[in-house]
């Protein structure tokens, strides 16, 4: 808020780095930005000073959004206020948007093609657009998950072909990454702007996800007369594979702040060092062990082969309004032999999961259809079970990444390709994601899989042989994870 105040009594553009372990509040930091500058103690928006939240995971807009609307409709009702439901739902979509839909509208001002590679607006559509409610852009853009913004490949060829179904505006040639265009978005108010990029360290997880390197490359080669502020202790490997420093080291603009990073997780109250267990697990470190001991006692974290096991581990933990909910990798396969199908796309799907009450069988305590990191990305269950498939297993003291082929077997995915080492660090980031979902406690199960052979000698299920889950359940029960 202070970096807004002094952006705009200096006429002054500015972007903010706000970094944390995944639970820490930076989609709440965001969030209050958002409703703070955008009504500054009124009761009323304050005009031509409001600020949006920004998000291009859907799930989470979709969840957020009704959330807070439902929120928003019970208080107005018992201060006995008639108010309709999407009267509520209005008011919050105001303040809170897709950034897909936010970019559309940028995008719809610009003169196509885009000629030279420079972009540049169109006057006669900003005019008309202007007059559609869409002629300037706010003076605060807050976007949550900044490391999944795109890279310019995958937006240059999102944009060629009209989006995703062929039915969007097409632009030809586009010549910026996501990061590079909202910042050039931004840069258009003549007066100030500030941007508020909230990002997770790690957690980039599909493919052409440009990460927090993608944005500073952009400010020092584009827009080197904005101010950059941004926390000093990003020296760890999830965020730019811990160049950052390195990459700013030449920018006069920057100032380092330690509030910027927030170390310690919210999500997790009952553990500060979950986080940290999580990377350790992930990296074979040696403090693996030690974290676990240092954690259990406060933030149970168990072992089990069985589903049935794991259920009632869950049901028998949870009160009151508490929420539990089984959790999978996008790669995960061979899970409805356990009885377990996956969550069908569709935020309103998201929504029924993650709100919806105990006695609904779409809520995630029923414990049936299993949600994925793209689903569960930003958001928070009190118990989780994480059933981990053959997608990433330990073997020789190493994680080794396999693919379903949908039919028969599992492919391993190997080679020095840029696009395999992304893809592994995608699967790699999916399970760190998955562990810190929960934030009381959660149960891993790793299968037994399938020993049984049929009378001719041949294996009953060879997708789910033992040896694709022993090796993974032995290394977590060798950090002394509790079984049940």
């Amino acid at each position: 808020m202070d970096v807004i105040k002094h952006s705009k009594e200096k006429q002054k553009k500015s972007i903010c780095f706000v970094t944390g372990v995944p639970g820490a509040g930076k989609t709440l930091v965001g969030l209050d930005v958002a409703i703070k500058q955008t009504y500054q103690g009124n009761k009323e928006p304050v005009k031509d000073e409001g600020a949006v939240y920004l998000s291009g995971n859907g799930p989470l807009v979709a969840v957020l959004t009704e959330a807070l609307a439902q929120d928003n409709y019970s208080k107005c009702r018992a201060n006995g206020e008639k108010k309709k439901m999407t009267d509520s739902r209005r008011e919050v979509s105001k303040s809170i948007q897709m950034i897909h839909r936010y970019r559309d509208n940028m995008l719809a001002k610009i003169k196509n093609p885009v000629e030279n590679g420079v972009l540049e607006i169109d006057p006669e559509k900003a005019v008309k657009l202007d007059k559609a409610g869409f002629g300037e852009v706010e003076h605060v853009a807050i976007f949550d998950e900044a490391q999944r913004s795109w890279t310019h490949k995958r937006l240059a060829d999102y944009l060629k072909r009209g989006g995703t179904y062929g039915n969007k505006l097409k632009v030809p040639n586009f010549p910026l990454s996501e990061a590079a265009f909202l910042i050039w978005s931004l840069d258009h108010r003549e007066d100030w702007a500030t941007i508020v990029c909230l990002v997770g360290g790690g957690q980039e997880i599909n493919t052409g996800e440009a990460g927090i390197s993608e944005w500073i490359k952009a400010l020092n080669e584009q827009f080197p007369h904005w101010n950059v502020y941004i926390s000093p202790k990003l020296t760890e490997p999830e965020y730019a594979e811990g160049r950052v420093n390195e990459l700013l080291q030449n920018n006069p603009n920057v100032t380092y702040n330690d509030s910027l990073h927030l170390g310690v997780s919210l999500r997790s109250y009952r553990a500060e060092k979950l986080s940290a267990f999580v990377h350790s697990l992930l990296s074979f470190d040696d403090n693996a062990a030690t974290l676990y001991n240092e954690i259990k006692d406060k933030y149970p974290i168990v072992l089990t082969r069985d589903m049935a096991k794991a259920r009632k581990w869950l049901h028998d933990k949870v009160r009151g309004t508490e929420r539990t909910g089984v959790l999978v990798t996008k790669e995960s396969a061979r899970f409805k032999p356990l009885a377990i199908h996956i969550l069908p796309a569709g935020d309103e799907n998201a929504v029924h999961w993650f709100l919806d009450d105990k006695d609904d069988v779409r809520s995630s305590n029923y414990l049936e259809d299993a949600a994925t990191e793209i689903q569960v990305q930003g958001l928070e269950l009190d118990y989780t079970c994480l059933l981990w498939d053959a997608d990433m297993r330990y073997e020789d003291g190493k994680w080794r990444f396999y693919r379903f082929n949908g039919q028969t077997k599992w492919v391993e995915q190997i080679g020095n390709t840029e696009s395999k080492q992304e893809l592994m660090k995608y699967m790699l980031n999916a399970y760190r994601v998955l562990l810190t979902r929960a934030r009381a406690g959660m149960v891993i199960c790793v299968p037994e899989g399938n020993a049984n052979k049929t009378v001719s000698g041949f294996w009953e299920d060879s997708t789910r042989l033992p040896e694709f889950y022993d090796g993974t359940y032995q290394y977590l029960k060798s950090l002394g994870i509790e079984e049940i």
